[in-house]
């Protein structure tokens, strides 16, 4: 049989889905379902003023130590590491900044920096991220030494400037016949990424914005406008010294979960009782700490569960962010930590404390528990061994342990086997009021370490024939269709392509996103009808599947 392509965007949904059908859907969520694509839509109208002037909205910090009786203490926009902040950088004379200077510029000649553009370190990536500052200054650089780019961004500054400058204009992309180069300014850095992969623009700035998000996460928006203010040729590297790791493994992390292109957060599937008990064991511990803001508990990268204090929630782009932190820092395996950590769309100008551990040495699930107060480590740890301790004698720490080693008797591990459509060879569902997310083949956490490490030897891009499609496959395959569902200017509703392949099926509603691949050559009708049992199936197991309920303190 010839094979057939065909993409129909058509505003028609299937016929035997009940409208009252979504999966997923509660009254009250744990997160703000804001949608990722909208905020692009944002950033993309905004002006030349508001790209390079970013002003933090009022202080959530300030506003929770006042309703807890805290506002006469010192605030916590400044943590010991931030007030350190100022000290370092007025301790730093103009004399270090020359040296920078003449390091960068100083033995390689004009030459040698060519060749070392043309090196295998850096040519033939699929996908390269620069960070600089608007005076020039190399911050980040996914591939190669920043030190040996000092000249590509000063480029790349100039490029940004003769826009800026000439045109009263913004520059936001430089496209050639197999590359394109999205530029992002905000406020005082320039995020550049250069790709040959097929995301759309879109989806390339929402990653220079979750890279940004990153380092203001580690600073605080407020210490990096004061910085650059008091000092606009300053060297950022000096105060991000470590950090790069974790923007290292975001960058590695955003390109293979879902979750990321989405804009939703993974949950760990549990058995509704297990999913109860864990939160009433954190609820009746921390019910009385009055500065507990919240107490996240994740594994692998999925989210257990969330309590929270009255009236606040979390966006998806910050629990990805604390999950990006627990997976790059190995330290929090061994011992409990006390850190700062600001979480840009929580509150950018400021730290919340986090007592970080892993709940024990036979079960590698970490509880995050953030407050306002800055002594409460003591508290926060006794709360930390009593909520382990209800986890192991309720056997919870058992079910989370099955969750993670996908137990073959779980209906959640081979959620394909059980619903019994054959022709179904991957998907992935997104709940839009609670922002979750739940895919027939969870990310493998050894797959992704295997991923990392290949990319530690080059990440250059590779020929070869793929003998079967693993998620992160499939991930990379759904990227066109989700960048036509958001098209700002000709949305999609329902899109539906068959060929030699594959069969791929892409369906938004009010209610909730859904991407499809089936066999080669599927019928559209069978197509929807099979979708349709899809759906039920998800429905009966939402319990399981989600976080159903929004707790609080």
């Amino acid at each position: 049989m010839a094979s057939t392509s065909k993409d129909i965007p058509t505003s028609a949904k299937p016929e035997n889905v009940p409208d009252d059908l979504e999966p997923g859907a509660c009254t009250e969520s744990i997160l703000n379902p804001t949608d990722s694509f909208e905020e692009f839509a944002t950033e993309m109208s905004s002006s030349l003023e508001e790209r390079k002037t970013l002003t933090a909205k009022s202080s959530t910090i300030s506003e929770i130590q006042s309703e807890i009786g805290e506002s006469s203490k010192e605030t916590l926009r400044e943590t010991k590491s931030s007030d350190n902040l100022q000290s370092k950088d007025e301790s730093m004379s103009a004399s270090a900044s020359s040296t920078n200077i003449a390091d960068e510029n100083g033995e390689d000649t004009d030459g040698e920096r060519e060749d070392y553009l043309h090196s295998p370190e850096l040519v033939n990536k699929e996908k390269h991220v620069f960070i600089l500052s608007t005076a020039g200054k190399p911050i980040y650089s996914r591939y190669g030494n920043e030190d040996k780019l000092a000249g590509l961004c000063g480029v790349i500054q100039a490029l940004v400037s003769v826009v800026e400058e000439q045109n009263q204009d913004i520059l936001r992309s430089i496209s050639t016949k197999d590359c394109k180069a999205i530029f992002l300014v905000k406020g005082p850095l320039i995020l550049v990424a250069v790709s040959k992969s097929n995301e759309s623009e879109p989806q390339l700035v929402l990653q220079l914005t979750y890279a940004f998000n990153q380092i203001v996460s580690v600073l605080t928006l407020t210490q990096l406008n004061r910085i650059f203010e008091q000092r606009r040729n300053y060297d950022l590297r000096r105060l991000l010294s470590g950090a790069e790791r974790l923007i290292d493994h975001l960058l590695i992390f955003m390109e293979k979960d879902p979750a990321f292109l989405l804009g939703a957060v993974r949950c760990l599937p549990l058995p509704e009782k297990a999913r109860e008990n864990i939160t009433n064991a954190i609820t009746s511990t921390c019910n009385k700490i009055r500065d507990l803001v919240f107490a996240i508990l994740i594994a692998g990268n999925q989210l257990i569960t969330l309590v929270r204090m009255k009236k606040y929630t979390l966006h998806p782009s910050d629990i990805h962010l604390l999950f990006n932190l627990v997976r790059s820092s190995e330290s929090f395996k061994t011992a409990e930590s006390w850190t700062p950590i600001c979480l840009p769309k929580f509150d950018a100008t400021g730290f919340l404390h986090g007592h970080v551990s892993y709940i024990s040495e036979d079960c590698q699930a970490c509880l995050l528990l953030l407050t306002v107060q800055r002594d409460a480590f003591f508290p926060l740890s006794q709360a930390k061994h009593t909520i382990a301790e209800k986890l192991r004698r309720s056997n919870c720490l058992v079910a989370i342990n099955d969750a993670l080693n996908r137990n073959k008797e779980l209906p959640t591990t081979n959620p394909l086997k059980h619903i019994g459509i054959p022709e179904i060879r991957h998907f992935m569902y997104k709940c839009k009021s609670t922002a979750q997310l739940f895919s027939s083949d969870p990310i493998s956490l050894d797959r992704l370490q295997d991923y990392r490490l290949r990319h530690k030897e080059g990440g250059d891009i590779m020929e070869k024939k793929i003998e079967k499609l693993s998620d992160m496959d499939y991930v990379r395959n759904y990227r066109k269709f989700c960048s036509q569902i958001h098209c700002s200017s000709t949305p999609a509703k329902l899109i539906f392509r068959s060929n030699s392949h594959d069969t791929v099926l892409a369906w938004v509603t009010n209610g909730f996103e859904l991407y499809v691949t089936f066999d080669p050559l599927m019928e559209k009708d069978h197509a929807i009808r099979a979708v349709d049992r899809l759906l039920h199936w998800i429905k009966k197991e939402e319990e399981r599947i989600f976080i159903m309920h929004a707790p609080t303190f």
